[in-house]
Protein backbone atom coordinates (compact mmCIF):
# COMPACT_ATOMS: atom_id res chain seq x y z
CA UNK A 1 0.00 0.00 0.00
CA UNK A 2 0.89 3.73 -0.39
CA UNK A 3 3.25 5.17 2.35
CA UNK A 4 1.14 7.68 4.38
CA UNK A 5 2.06 10.85 5.87
CA UNK A 6 0.24 12.90 8.44
CA UNK A 7 -0.38 16.45 7.05
CA UNK A 8 0.62 18.70 9.39
CA UNK A 9 -1.28 19.98 12.19
CA UNK A 10 -4.69 18.56 10.00
CA UNK A 11 -4.16 14.90 11.60
CA UNK A 12 -5.26 13.85 8.49
CA UNK A 13 -3.43 10.84 7.14
CA UNK A 14 -2.81 11.41 3.72
CA UNK A 15 -0.97 9.51 0.65
CA UNK A 16 2.66 10.08 0.03
CA UNK A 17 1.56 10.70 -3.88
CA UNK A 18 -2.09 12.65 -4.52
CA UNK A 19 -4.15 12.45 -7.30
CA UNK A 20 -4.28 16.45 -8.90
CA UNK A 21 -7.52 16.42 -10.47
CA UNK A 22 -6.48 18.17 -13.70
CA UNK A 23 -5.68 14.46 -14.63
CA UNK A 24 -9.29 13.88 -14.81
CA UNK A 25 -9.92 16.73 -17.31
CA UNK A 26 -10.45 16.72 -20.71
CA UNK A 27 -10.68 20.37 -21.95
CA UNK A 28 -8.31 22.50 -23.70
CA UNK A 29 -5.82 23.19 -20.86
CA UNK A 30 -3.06 25.59 -21.66
CA UNK A 31 -4.27 26.58 -24.73
CA UNK A 32 -3.48 23.10 -26.63
CA UNK A 33 -6.37 21.29 -27.42
CA UNK A 34 -6.80 17.80 -25.56
CA UNK A 35 -8.79 15.40 -27.21
CA UNK A 36 -8.48 12.10 -24.99
CA UNK A 37 -9.96 11.67 -21.78
CA UNK A 38 -13.65 11.42 -21.25
CA UNK A 39 -15.80 10.22 -17.84
CA UNK A 40 -14.84 6.55 -18.41
CA UNK A 41 -10.91 7.40 -18.39
CA UNK A 42 -11.48 9.47 -15.45
CA UNK A 43 -13.05 6.81 -14.18
CA UNK A 44 -10.35 4.11 -14.90
CA UNK A 45 -7.53 6.86 -13.56
CA UNK A 46 -9.62 6.99 -10.24
CA UNK A 47 -9.79 3.30 -9.56
CA UNK A 48 -6.04 3.03 -9.97
CA UNK A 49 -5.14 5.75 -8.14
CA UNK A 50 -7.64 3.82 -5.13
CA UNK A 51 -5.95 0.63 -5.98
CA UNK A 52 -2.59 2.48 -5.25
CA UNK A 53 -3.49 3.42 -1.85
CA UNK A 54 -4.02 6.59 -2.53
CA UNK A 55 -6.28 8.80 -0.57
CA UNK A 56 -6.00 12.42 -1.22
CA UNK A 57 -7.50 14.05 -4.26
CA UNK A 58 -7.21 17.29 -4.82
CA UNK A 59 -8.98 19.54 -7.97
CA UNK A 60 -10.11 23.13 -8.70
CA UNK A 61 -12.55 25.39 -10.83
CA UNK A 62 -9.66 26.44 -13.33
CA UNK A 63 -8.62 22.70 -14.89
CA UNK A 64 -11.64 22.53 -16.83
CA UNK A 65 -14.14 20.10 -16.46
CA UNK A 66 -12.35 18.30 -13.51
CA UNK A 67 -14.58 18.61 -10.90
CA UNK A 68 -17.25 17.61 -12.95
CA UNK A 69 -15.35 14.28 -13.70
CA UNK A 70 -13.45 13.84 -10.91
CA UNK A 71 -16.68 14.36 -8.62
CA UNK A 72 -18.65 11.60 -10.96
CA UNK A 73 -15.54 9.13 -10.57
CA UNK A 74 -15.56 9.98 -6.73
CA UNK A 75 -18.84 9.02 -6.30
CA UNK A 76 -19.04 5.93 -3.60
CA UNK A 77 -15.61 6.58 -1.74
CA UNK A 78 -16.28 9.79 -0.61
CA UNK A 79 -16.04 8.94 3.02
CA UNK A 80 -12.38 7.39 2.39
CA UNK A 81 -10.98 10.02 0.92
CA UNK A 82 -9.42 13.59 1.70
CA UNK A 83 -10.98 16.18 -0.92
CA UNK A 84 -9.04 19.30 -1.50
CA UNK A 85 -10.54 21.85 -3.95
CA UNK A 86 -9.63 25.75 -4.38
CA UNK A 87 -11.09 28.80 -5.00
CA UNK A 88 -9.48 31.55 -7.61
CA UNK A 89 -12.02 34.00 -6.98
CA UNK A 90 -10.79 37.05 -4.80
CA UNK A 91 -14.35 38.14 -3.76
CA UNK A 92 -16.67 37.39 -1.35
CA UNK A 93 -19.92 37.14 -3.44
CA UNK A 94 -18.25 35.27 -6.84
CA UNK A 95 -15.92 33.21 -4.31
CA UNK A 96 -20.03 31.85 -2.42
CA UNK A 97 -20.63 30.86 -5.98
CA UNK A 98 -17.42 29.27 -6.97
CA UNK A 99 -17.65 27.44 -3.63
CA UNK A 100 -21.50 26.09 -4.08
CA UNK A 101 -21.00 25.17 -7.71
CA UNK A 102 -17.96 23.07 -6.56
CA UNK A 103 -19.56 20.91 -3.59
CA UNK A 104 -22.60 20.36 -6.75
CA UNK A 105 -20.54 19.15 -8.79
CA UNK A 106 -18.17 16.87 -6.28
CA UNK A 107 -21.09 15.67 -4.60
CA UNK A 108 -20.55 16.67 -1.11
CA UNK A 109 -21.41 18.74 1.48
CA UNK A 110 -18.31 19.80 2.39
CA UNK A 111 -14.17 20.26 1.62
CA UNK A 112 -11.72 18.83 3.58
CA UNK A 113 -9.35 21.23 2.74
CA UNK A 114 -10.41 24.28 0.89
CA UNK A 115 -7.29 26.29 -0.43
CA UNK A 116 -7.17 29.81 -1.33
CA UNK A 117 -5.70 29.38 -4.89
CA UNK A 118 -2.62 30.81 -7.40
CA UNK A 119 -2.03 33.42 -4.70
CA UNK A 120 0.20 35.66 -7.23
CA UNK A 121 1.33 38.44 -6.09
CA UNK A 122 1.33 40.98 -3.03
CA UNK A 123 -1.67 42.73 -4.36
CA UNK A 124 -3.42 39.65 -4.86
CA UNK A 125 -3.36 38.69 -0.91
CA UNK A 126 -4.61 42.55 -0.04
CA UNK A 127 -7.57 41.77 -2.59
CA UNK A 128 -8.56 38.18 -0.73
CA UNK A 129 -8.35 40.05 2.57
CA UNK A 130 -10.26 42.85 1.75
CA UNK A 131 -13.44 43.73 3.89
CA UNK A 132 -15.53 42.01 1.56
CA UNK A 133 -12.89 39.38 0.28
CA UNK A 134 -12.76 35.66 -0.32
CA UNK A 135 -11.25 35.23 3.12
CA UNK A 136 -14.52 36.03 4.90
CA UNK A 137 -16.12 33.46 2.77
CA UNK A 138 -13.07 31.09 3.70
CA UNK A 139 -13.82 31.56 7.46
CA UNK A 140 -17.33 31.16 6.91
CA UNK A 141 -16.90 28.07 5.51
CA UNK A 142 -14.59 26.84 8.55
CA UNK A 143 -17.33 27.89 10.93
CA UNK A 144 -20.08 26.47 9.47
CA UNK A 145 -18.10 23.11 8.58
CA UNK A 146 -18.56 23.02 5.13
CA UNK A 147 -14.42 23.29 4.77
CA UNK A 148 -12.93 21.42 7.97
CA UNK A 149 -9.27 22.99 7.05
CA UNK A 150 -8.15 26.05 5.40
CA UNK A 151 -4.92 25.81 2.98
CA UNK A 152 -3.24 28.40 0.22
CA UNK A 153 -1.65 28.12 -2.92
CA UNK A 154 0.82 29.52 -4.76
CA UNK A 155 3.69 30.07 -7.18
CA UNK A 156 5.29 33.48 -5.56
CA UNK A 157 7.04 33.27 -2.78
CA UNK A 158 6.37 36.63 -1.34
CA UNK A 159 2.67 36.09 -2.05
CA UNK A 160 2.88 33.04 -0.12
CA UNK A 161 4.68 34.46 2.82
CA UNK A 162 2.36 37.44 2.98
CA UNK A 163 -0.77 35.30 3.18
CA UNK A 164 0.54 33.38 6.25
CA UNK A 165 1.56 36.47 8.11
CA UNK A 166 -2.39 37.86 7.38
CA UNK A 167 -3.53 34.22 8.39
CA UNK A 168 -2.66 30.97 10.37
CA UNK A 169 -3.85 28.34 7.31
CA UNK A 170 -3.69 25.40 7.97
CA UNK A 171 -1.73 24.02 4.76
CA UNK A 172 0.19 24.83 1.83
CA UNK A 173 0.72 23.84 -1.47
CA UNK A 174 4.17 25.33 -3.54
CA UNK A 175 6.80 24.48 -5.24
CA UNK A 176 9.12 21.83 -4.19
CA UNK A 177 10.95 21.83 -7.68
CA UNK A 178 14.56 20.76 -8.24
CA UNK A 179 15.61 23.35 -10.48
CA UNK A 180 14.19 26.61 -8.94
CA UNK A 181 15.72 25.83 -5.48
CA UNK A 182 18.76 24.88 -6.71
CA UNK A 183 18.66 27.71 -9.31
CA UNK A 184 17.73 30.73 -6.60
CA UNK A 185 16.94 28.65 -3.69
CA UNK A 186 12.97 29.03 -4.04
CA UNK A 187 10.71 27.81 -1.51
CA UNK A 188 12.59 27.52 1.14
CA UNK A 189 11.44 30.15 3.50
CA UNK A 190 7.85 28.92 2.71
CA UNK A 191 8.86 25.16 3.62
CA UNK A 192 10.49 27.06 6.50
CA UNK A 193 7.40 28.95 7.45
CA UNK A 194 5.51 26.21 7.15
CA UNK A 195 7.00 24.21 9.13
CA UNK A 196 7.58 26.09 11.82
CA UNK A 197 3.84 26.65 12.56
CA UNK A 198 3.13 22.15 11.66
CA UNK A 199 1.27 23.35 8.55
CA UNK A 200 0.53 20.86 5.92
CA UNK A 201 2.68 20.83 3.08
CA UNK A 202 1.55 19.91 -0.44
CA UNK A 203 4.55 19.33 -3.06
CA UNK A 204 3.86 20.34 -6.42
CA UNK A 205 6.02 21.08 -9.61
CA UNK A 206 8.48 18.02 -8.56
CA UNK A 207 8.74 16.60 -11.85
CA UNK A 208 9.17 19.84 -13.77
CA UNK A 209 12.40 20.08 -15.26
CA UNK A 210 11.73 23.65 -16.65
CA UNK A 211 10.03 26.28 -18.16
CA UNK A 212 8.59 26.31 -21.75
CA UNK A 213 10.29 28.38 -24.40
CA UNK A 214 10.74 28.40 -28.18
CA UNK A 215 10.84 25.10 -30.10
CA UNK A 216 9.05 23.27 -27.20
CA UNK A 217 5.72 22.55 -29.25
CA UNK A 218 5.88 19.17 -29.08
CA UNK A 219 6.38 18.36 -25.90
CA UNK A 220 3.35 21.38 -25.42
CA UNK A 221 1.10 19.35 -26.87
CA UNK A 222 2.31 15.66 -25.58
CA UNK A 223 1.51 17.76 -22.44
CA UNK A 224 -1.26 20.09 -22.54
CA UNK A 225 -2.17 19.97 -19.22
CA UNK A 226 1.20 21.32 -18.01
CA UNK A 227 2.09 25.13 -18.65
CA UNK A 228 5.59 24.30 -17.73
CA UNK A 229 8.00 21.76 -19.16
CA UNK A 230 7.90 18.20 -17.31
CA UNK A 231 11.20 15.45 -17.16
CA UNK A 232 10.07 12.93 -20.14
CA UNK A 233 9.50 9.70 -18.36
CA UNK A 234 10.25 7.97 -21.24
CA UNK A 235 13.70 9.82 -21.97
CA UNK A 236 14.39 10.92 -18.56
CA UNK A 237 13.57 8.55 -16.06
CA UNK A 238 16.86 8.69 -13.89
CA UNK A 239 16.44 12.99 -14.15
CA UNK A 240 12.97 13.07 -12.97
CA UNK A 241 13.61 10.03 -10.34
CA UNK A 242 15.95 12.31 -8.68
CA UNK A 243 13.77 15.38 -8.97
CA UNK A 244 11.31 13.85 -7.13
CA UNK A 245 13.61 12.45 -4.44
CA UNK A 246 15.43 15.96 -4.22
CA UNK A 247 11.81 17.56 -3.83
CA UNK A 248 10.63 14.89 -1.13
CA UNK A 249 13.59 15.82 1.16
CA UNK A 250 12.56 19.30 1.18
CA UNK A 251 10.12 17.94 3.47
CA UNK A 252 6.69 17.92 2.07
CA UNK A 253 3.98 15.42 3.45
CA UNK A 254 2.83 14.55 -0.19
CA UNK A 255 3.56 15.02 -3.44
CA UNK A 256 1.15 15.97 -6.15
CA UNK A 257 2.59 15.01 -9.59
CA UNK A 258 1.84 16.91 -12.94
CA UNK A 259 -1.67 16.51 -14.74
CA UNK A 260 -1.20 14.22 -17.24
CA UNK A 261 -1.88 9.96 -16.30
CA UNK A 262 1.55 9.47 -17.65
CA UNK A 263 3.28 11.37 -15.12
CA UNK A 264 0.59 10.38 -12.92
CA UNK A 265 1.81 6.57 -13.63
CA UNK A 266 5.40 6.90 -13.54
CA UNK A 267 4.87 8.86 -9.13
CA UNK A 268 2.76 5.79 -8.05
CA UNK A 269 4.88 3.20 -9.41
CA UNK A 270 8.22 4.72 -7.82
CA UNK A 271 6.63 5.49 -4.87
CA UNK A 272 8.56 3.82 -2.69
CA UNK A 273 11.63 4.93 -4.17
CA UNK A 274 10.74 8.21 -3.93
CA UNK A 275 9.68 8.11 -0.18
CA UNK A 276 12.51 5.11 1.21
CA UNK A 277 15.19 5.44 -0.63
CA UNK A 278 17.96 8.26 0.68
CA UNK A 279 18.61 11.17 -2.23
CA UNK A 280 22.18 9.65 -3.05
CA UNK A 281 25.05 12.17 -3.45
CA UNK A 282 25.05 10.42 -7.48
CA UNK A 283 21.65 11.79 -8.28
CA UNK A 284 22.76 15.14 -6.62
CA UNK A 285 25.70 15.09 -8.87
CA UNK A 286 23.47 14.28 -11.88
CA UNK A 287 20.89 17.19 -11.14
CA UNK A 288 23.85 19.63 -10.75
CA UNK A 289 24.94 18.44 -14.61
CA UNK A 290 21.78 19.31 -15.65
CA UNK A 291 21.42 22.83 -13.97
CA UNK A 292 23.32 24.59 -16.86
CA UNK A 293 20.85 23.51 -19.14
CA UNK A 294 18.23 24.66 -17.67
CA UNK A 295 18.66 27.68 -15.24
CA UNK A 296 17.83 30.34 -17.53
CA UNK A 297 14.53 29.18 -18.29
CA UNK A 298 12.73 29.29 -14.85
CA UNK A 299 9.09 28.51 -14.73
CA UNK A 300 8.65 31.11 -11.95
CA UNK A 301 10.69 34.67 -10.87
Amino acid sequence: MMKQNILGRTGLQVSAIAYGGIVSTMSDYANYTYSGDGQQASDDYVEYALDAGINYFDVAPKYGDAQEKLGNSLRGVREHITLACKTGCRDYDSAARDAEKSLRLLHTDHFDIYQLHALHNEDDVERAFASNGVMRLMEELRKSGTARFLGITAHSESAALKALELFDFDTVLFPTNWQMSMAIGYGSQVIRKAKERNMGILGMKSMIERGFGPGDDGARKRWPKSWCKPFDPETQSQLLLAAMKYARFMNPDTLIPAGDIEHFRFAVQHADEIWNDPFSDQERALLEAHLPEVKDRLFMQ
